[in-house]
């Protein structure tokens, strides 16, 4: 699908949309433990094949008056009678080919064209470390994947520089193994936030996960745990209202966004980016509620390390600021649904706006966004990202919009109704 995007001003109220991340990981510990409700998930395309993945492994899920019931498996997993397919879900992916090693069988994961080219080798390395045998199915590194159980523990090492989504799953497996186990994690550690949330998710659920960081990284994992998530309220999501917030920044006079409390979020740093930047911002932390009013921005330097899905908002936010602004620490950045530091150089550049793109960086030099026919990549960040810079420039056009439907599938009608010009074309 394409949409046209004109000049826009926006202003209003509007709730946030609750966390994928935190969707994501109670799913799946809501169908290791017994009876679980998980109240206000998102359900997006990722989420729901997340749940899909669930169901094959023997829970049973429903969706009742807008939250999930789960009737789960009690932390044994049975073989998928059918291939595992997580559609364009790298979460879903990663998460579950480790909680494929739980069962006594062999379990096949696959994905969209996308999904088949993102890389997962240090997962699989680990996995065959810890006495599983897993392997890619073209050997390189990429699904499908083929995983034999069951899951013994042991020790292993796990490179923390690509995705902190590795570390994520084998923490939420290995609780459930024969053994305990030991995680060494090599290299710097990118998304640390985001393993605190699955570390948080699991000692809800009365799993205790042990951090060492004496010298480097190791998780201490004891074995033969049992999860226990009974009732658990998804927290809104700082990623995707990251779009809201930037936009009060960039082109509005203001917006309210409820639902933001205090977690263990990393992407909550877009509060401290905007304050950085010069634009306008009160948060209630108690309420939950961020308010942001317009003001002349200017440019920062951005470590990506611990939060890169905010990267493609802090490009956008950068091509409208004055001055210069530096993301770095972002190699990582290009692992994602596609990547995204190549992608945003390149749509930025064609509403001329001037990008240095070097291997683990962007460097953007603020101006006046043009008008320009825009490429979503597939890539819902992206689509979200670019759509703020056309609603700056007006007269551009973005395709693949439909991909907003794995993270945030109401954006564009949220967006219209403070304010946002925005057409379907086809």
């Amino acid at each position: 699908m394409r949409f046209s995007i004109d000049s826009s001003k926006v202003q209003g109220e509007l709730a946030a949309p609750t966390s994928k991340s935190y969707t994501h990981r109670a799913i799946i510990v809501g169908a290791l433990s017994n009876e679980c409700i998980i109240r206000r998930p998102l359900l997006s395309a990722d989420t729901l094949a997340t749940v899909a993945a669930c169901e094959k492994f023997g829970a049973k899920i429903e969706l009742i008056n807008g939250d999930l019931h789960i009737t789960g498996i009690k932390g044994k997993p049975c073989v998928p009678d059918d291939v595992i397919d997580v559609k364009n879900s790298g979460t879903t992916l990663r998460l579950m080919t480790a909680i494929s090693s739980l069962a006594d069988g062999a379990t096949v994961l696959t994905g969209d064209s996308s999904i088949r080219g993102r890389p997962n080798q240090p997962l699989i390395d680990a996995l065959n470390k810890l006495n599983v045998e897993v392997f890619s199915t073209r050997n390189n590194g990429c699904a499908p994947i083929v995983v034999k159980g069951r899951l013994k523990g042991s020790t292993a090492e796990i490179d923390g520089s690509m995705s902190s989504q590795f570390i994520s799953a084998l923490l939420m497996a290995c609780p459930l193994a024969m053994e305990d186990t030991i995680l060494t994690v090599k290299g710097q550690m990118k998304s640390r936030p985001y393993v605190d949330i699955t570390i948080e998710i699991l000692s809800q659920a009365g799993v205790r996960i042990l951090v060492d960081e004496m010298n480097g990284i190791r998780f201490i994992v004891p074995s033969n745990q049992k999860y226990d998530l009974i009732d658990y309220i998804v927290p809104g999501d700082f990623s995707s209202a990251s779009y809201l917030l930037a936009a009060a920044a960039m082109l509005g006079s203001y917006i309210i966004v409820r639902g933001l409390f205090p977690s263990k979020q990393g992407d909550s740093k877009i509060i401290d980016v905007l304050r950085q930047m010069g634009a306008d911002v009160h948060w209630d932390v108690e309420k939950g509620i961020v308010t942001v009013k317009q003001k002349t921005l200017k440019g920062i330097r951005f470590d990506a390390g611990a939060t890169p899905d905010l990267v493609p908002t802090v490009a956008v936010l950068a091509a409208v600021a004055e001055g210069v602004t530096v993301i770095g620490n972002a190699k990582h950045v290009r692992y994602k649904e596609t990547d995204r530091l190549h992608a945003m150089a390149v749509e930025l550049s064609k509403m001329g706006i001037m990008v240095k793109e070097e291997p683990d960086s962007l460097t953007i030099t603020g101006g006046k966004p043009i008008g320009a026919d825009l490429h979503g990549w597939h890539d819902h960040r992206i689509v979200m990202a670019l759509t703020l810079a056309g609603m700056v420039a007006g007269n551009t056009t973005i395709d693949t919009v439909e991909s907003v439907s794995i993270s945030y599938p109401d954006f564009f009608e949220e967006m219209k109704s403070i304010g946002a010009k925005i057409e379907t074309l086809d």
